[in-house]
């Protein structure tokens, strides 16, 4: 499941279905590890800028 997969996800799930507060977190949980995982290998991607 990619990033704004999960986002749409989480607002479908805020708005359509029955409040279920513990699934919004744990969707919210992992849309934010992957967020981290993308700038990780993002920054691993760049190279180094001469100082």
């Amino acid at each position: 499941m990619e990033h704004g997969d999960l986002d749409a996800l989480i607002d479908i799930a805020s708005r359509d279905m029955p409040v279920d507060e513990l699934m919004i977190r744990r969707l919210k949980k992992k849309r934010l590890a992957m967020r981290d995982e993308i700038t990780r290998l993002q920054s691993k991607l760049q190279p180094d800028e001469p100082a």
